[in-house]
């Protein structure tokens, strides 16, 4: 069943005329409004969007009618007839702006008309109560303009019918009743609960952001959990690392050139992200297109180390920002995430031993040292004492990794993977120059995914602030490393798909020559793709989109959802 919504949003209380800078509400969100507050909250107040089937759809339904033709004259004469489309009107005395696709009518009186994708519904008002409203609120914004306006139209494309909406005091009243909820819903800045078991939340295009379903289970613990946050996700990386390489848009199409060849032409529906590595051009019509898309220019040092990312004008959630600055500025907010952090990564570290333990079974004494350190990190009184048992968790770790390493096929080789203890700045071995790269690269995914999502990747709560490091992106990649970096190491050795030839020696320091980035980047990308199943939720998902989904998680945390953020661990 639905959450009933609140009952002030049925009061007609009045609302000041808008003044300054306050923004108007556009007639779209009173609609979102009226069939989920969550939504109209998440879109509005938050500025989250993403689509879906039924948005792509939607637009092109409009593709004609946001073509602008006509006016409406200021003064119509008595027998004018009026014909226009895509016309704007907005009231400060109302607080309200609308895009109405259609208005029709002669002198005076007009009658909007707003496209609907999809058939036309069988219920005994001919419409939905969303879709009346909103065009209610266009009918009172042609009023305010001086018109006459006692109707309006709903065209739905799909059956190609018109239904009549009449502007009577019943959907006047649910109107303003509507228009002044979600005035206080905002103000009061304070999210609306998630629908409970909700038909509306599977085909919702914000369902992956809004997480019903999921907040419900992590507050109440009975509820049934549909897989509807889940995604498949088509599109992959592009990464790009030869030496003076060009990227530019043709068409529907990236070309990727070298030297004036091209070597690669991935469709643009196709990338999620582009990943420019050394002295990589790209050209400003194809960054502005990239950005247009929402997708992101990452931008890598020759050698892999992360200089930044491009991502349009960033995400508009000020909310989660701020709600992450209070949380960053709470002692004890930090350190409640930060022991669930350590607790996470000792426990995942401990089962990749535990799994991948190359002769016999790992011992005993190891595996119980490991959970020992994980308990004790759940009870840690302070962050200096929590990284103190990190560290020896991670001795206990890296002391015995190198029994997950397969041995090397040639005693010939002059780099062998062998590993003796981590090091790193530089890495002296190839095991060590593997797990640095493979850091790098996830430290990138989360800096991406934290950006798309609202937080600022550079204010974490376990990792202080420093110039240059994305804190939040190591605070949350901690928990991952086992499983993500470490394991892709693990797999790229182990398989063969990187050998002691792919790496390079320079005094000390041991680097992958570009031939084995090439390898490594596709280890770990494919390690990123593989489905899992949730630990919490039941259903399978990609590494990737478990990386969003811990980040929205967060999220839910710092703005009060949530009484514990819960972290990724595996069995």
């Amino acid at each position: 069943m639905d959450t009933p919504t609140f009952q002030q949003q049925e009061l007609p209380l009045p609302f000041p005329e808008l003044s300054g800078d306050q923004p108007l509400l556009p007639a779209r969100m009173i609609n979102e409004y009226v069939y989920c507050p969550r939504l109209a909250y998440l879109e509005w107040v938050q500025g989250e969007w993403d689509d879906s089937a039924d948005t792509v759809q939607g637009r092109h339904v409009h593709r004609r009618v946001d073509r602008q033709s006509g006016k409406l004259p200021e003064s119509p004469d008595e027998d004018e007839r009026i014909h226009a489309r895509s016309i704007t009107l907005s009231s400060n005395r109302l607080g309200l702006i609308a895009r109405m696709d259609l208005v029709e009518g002669e002198g005076s009186e007009v009658v909007p008309v707003d496209y609907k994708r999809g058939k036309r519904p069988h219920v005994p008002k001919g419409a939905y109560d969303p879709e009346r409203v909103q065009l209610c609120v266009q009918g009172l914004l042609l009023r305010e303009h001086g018109y006459q306006c006692d109707e309006g139209v709903l065209y739905f494309a799909g059956s190609r019918e018109r239904v009549r909406v009449a502007f009577d005091e019943e959907l006047e009243g649910l109107t303003l009743s509507a228009i002044n909820g979600l005035r206080m819903v905002a103000a009061a800045g304070r999210i609306p609960p998630p629908l409970e078991d909700s038909p509306k939340c599977p085909r919702c295009s914000l369902v992956g952001i809004c997480l019903p379903d999921e907040v419900n289970f992590l507050r109440q613990g009975n509820t049934t959990l549909r897989p509807i946050a889940v995604v498949r996700e088509e599109s992959v990386p592009l990464y790009v690392q030869a030496n003076k390489a060009s990227v530019r848009k043709k068409g529907d199409n990236l070309e990727v050139a070298v030297e004036d060849q091209v070597v690669a032409r991935p469709r643009l529906m196709d990338v999620s992200q582009a990943v420019l590595m050394g002295n990589v051009y790209m050209t400003t019509p194809t960054l502005h297109e990239l950005l247009r898309r929402g997708i992101t220019v990452s931008w890598h040092s020759y050698g892999g180390w992360f200089l930044g990312h491009s991502q349009g004008t960033g995400h508009g959630n000020v909310e989660l920002r701020l709600a992450q600055y209070r949380g960053h500025d709470d002692e004890q907010v930090c350190l409640r995430l930060a022991r669930g952090l350590v607790k996470a990564k000792i426990q995942n570290s401990r089962t990749l031993m535990r799994r991948n333990w190359r002769e016999g079974s790992a011992p005993a004494g190891l595996l119980a040292d490991l959970r020992r350190l994980a308990e004790q990190s759940g009870r840690a009184s302070s962050q200096q004492t929590l990284l103190g048992i990190e560290g020896a968790g991670a001795s206990a770790y890296f002391g015995h990794f190198n029994r997950l390493i397969r041995e090397s096929d040639s005693d010939s080789d002059t780099l062998r993977f062998e590993f003796a203890g981590r090091n790193r700045r530089p890495p002296t071995d190839p095991v060590n120059a593997l797990l640095s790269y493979a850091y790098s690269l996830l430290v990138r995914t989360w800096s991406v995914t934290l950006s798309s999502v609202g937080f600022d990747p550079y204010l974490g709560f376990y990792h202080q602030p420093r110039y240059g490091r994305p804190a939040l992106a190591l605070d949350l990649m901690e928990p991952f490393r086992p499983l993500l970096a470490d394991s892709a190491v693990l797999m790229a050795i182990n398989n063969g798909e990187v050998r002691p030839s792919d790496f390079v020696s320079t005094g000390n320091a041991v680097n992958l020559s570009p031939d084995g980035r090439k390898r490594f980047i596709a280890t770990f990308e494919r390690r990123l793709a593989q489905e899992v199943t949730h630990p919490l939720f039941g259903y399978r998902l990609s590494y990737r989109r478990i990386l969003e989904l811990q980040a929205r998680l967060l999220a839910r945390f710092l703005l009060g959802e949530l009484p514990e953020y819960p972290n990724f661990t595996t069995r």
